[in-house]
């Protein structure tokens, strides 16, 4: 193979890992973050996906499309908290309440080294 179609394959390969990343990232935030079905949309395995994932900018990259599906289902949840859904009220509040004792569970803070606490007084 002579030098000319080297350079040309490798430009070619270049293009359609471009293209086929810029396909996973538009799956990745059509089906809400889903890989599988990213993967499936890009035409890609769930191996090639784990190898790209190790490039800092597109790892960035998928993690901003994950930060933004958080927001949409923040956004959904506030929309449920203004109509007045009691359920989606209370889970708001069990999250983000808990400094005001908005939560079922006890937490326990220990503020003693674990050596020297006798866990028969407790």
């Amino acid at each position: 193979m002579n030098k000319n179609t080297e350079n040309r394959d490798s430009e070619v390969t270049k293009v359609t890992k471009l293209t086929k990343k810029e396909l996973f990232l538009q799956g990745l935030e059509l089906n809400l973050g889903n890989i599988s079905a990213a993967c499936t949309q890009a035409n890609i395995s769930r191996q090639t996906y784990y190898r790209w994932i190790e490039d800092e900018s597109f790892s960035e990259l998928c993690d901003n499309i994950k930060e933004g599906l958080i927001d949409l289902a923040e956004n959904q949840l506030l929309n449920k908290i203004n109509k007045g859904d009691i359920t989606a009220i209370i889970f708001f509040l069990k999250c983000k309440g808990k400094k005001r004792g908005y939560t079922e569970k006890q937490e326990l803070q220990i503020s003693k080294n674990i050596a020297d606490i006798n866990f028969d007084e407790l």
